[in-house]
């Protein structure tokens, strides 16, 4: 029982492994990636040299076959030192997981060895006017015998452009509504398909956001990925196990807030002293570690939870991404904050990492939509 909150060494083991891989092999590009607007390419290929961009992938399809809680100890380490290079893997996930949740053995061999092999894969569900309504999307699929015709637009779609494969979600019978929609896997080399300019967005600078463009891209049925109309209820159970990921990254960011703050806490000397001896900002320091901590067992619980696949799974998926990234968000402001003049400017990382744990509280599902999930979910013990 004394053990009941300690890693297996094995998950230690992968911490050590992943944070000397990030500070020696990311972090010395996180302020360029961010600064220059520029996917961390970097970063990109040490992951893959390491097989961590994609080690949720099975082995029997080139992955490593990571659990859930391995995959968030990834994510949360990459976050620590550079969020836009924590989308890697992260954005592998999500736009994988529908393939692995509800694709044929084909499927499953075509792509997910590829994913594994360097090939990124993105998820295609959000529109302009479908984004907390995602049952709203207009994007259309239209069965020509044995193909699809897809038109249509997806926005705010991470890593376009990079990524090769696109998870995407399609009205086939428009009169069903969320009954009526339909998952495909469709290609950036597909006829037909383009993408938008870069959105130019507060944080996560590093990782390209676009729009992506479908006119007239003709697909066979094998692109499909189960049953139609399945779409909606894939794509809703994909992100009950993926946004524990979106809590990683939010945990990542809060801790490398926190021992940015702590550090300088001990080198700012004012009035004689460190600012570390004044109560206010122990206070603070405090409450930064004791959030985080609390996010983590959360986080951690959820993520067992998505590897069983339990039945509480989608309360606690909403309450890790809920509580990671608004503690990731009082964080990082604390952070600034501690820091003074020097948070607000780019000579330390917290005035990037702020920025980007704003994004943590509004993709897959802002917070308050979390919220509504947690209410209708709510646990029994």
């Amino acid at each position: 029982m004394e053990n009941l909150f300690t890693l297996p060494s094995e998950y230690k083991d992968l911490r050590e492994s992943v944070r000397a891989l990030a500070e020696k092999e990311i972090a010395p590009f996180a302020q360029a990636v961010d600064e220059e607007h520029r996917y961390p390419q970097e970063a990109a290929n040490a992951l893959q040299r390491a097989g961590l961009s994609a080690s949720h992938v099975p082995t029997s399809y080139g992955g490593d076959g990571a659990d859930a809680l391995a995959t968030v100890i990834i994510i949360e380490e990459v976050a620590r030192v550079c969020g836009a290079s924590s989308l890697i893997p992260a954005v592998n996930k999500l736009g994988s997981l529908p393939l692995i949740l509800g694709g044929n053995e084909a499927q499953k061999t075509r792509w997910l060895t590829q994913l594994s092999a360097g090939k990124g894969f993105s998820y295609a569900l959000s529109e302009s006017e479908a984004g907390s309504d995602a049952s709203a999307l207009r994007t259309k699929a239209i069965r020509q015998g044995d193909s699809w015709l897809i038109n249509g637009s997806k926005k705010w779609i991470s890593n376009a452009g990079v990524s090769e494969f696109y998870t995407v979600l399609a009205q086939t019978d428009p009169t069903l509504g969320s009954k009526g929609i339909t998952a495909f896997v469709i290609e950036k080399s597909d006829p037909g398909v383009s993408f938008g300019a870069p959105e130019k967005k507060m944080g996560f600078r590093g990782s390209p956001t676009r729009e992506v463009y479908f006119d007239n891209v003709e697909l066979s049925d094998d692109r499909r990925i189960g049953e139609v109309g399945a779409g909606f209820i894939l794509a809703m159970n994909t992100l009950d196990h993926t946004r524990i990921t979106i809590a990683a990254q939010a945990l990542g960011l809060a801790q490398g807030a926190l021992d940015t703050a702590a550090k300088y806490s001990h080198e700012r000397k004012q009035f004689g002293k460190e600012i570390f001896d004044f109560q206010g900002v122990q206070f603070m320091l405090a409450d930064m570690a004791m959030n985080i901590e609390a996010a983590r067992v959360l986080t951690y619980a959820a993520a067992i939870k998505s590897e069983n696949n339990e039945k509480d799974l989608r309360f606690f998926s909403a309450a890790s991404k809920c509580f990671a990234s608004d503690t990731a968000m009082k964080v990082t402001q604390d952070a600034v904050q501690i820091l003074g003049g020097y948070g607000y400017v780019s000579d330390y990382p917290v005035e990037r990492m702020m920025r980007d744990a704003k994004l943590t509280q509004i993709y897959e599902g802002t917070n308050q939509i979390q919220r509504i999930v947690m209410a209708r979910n709510l646990p029994t013990i």
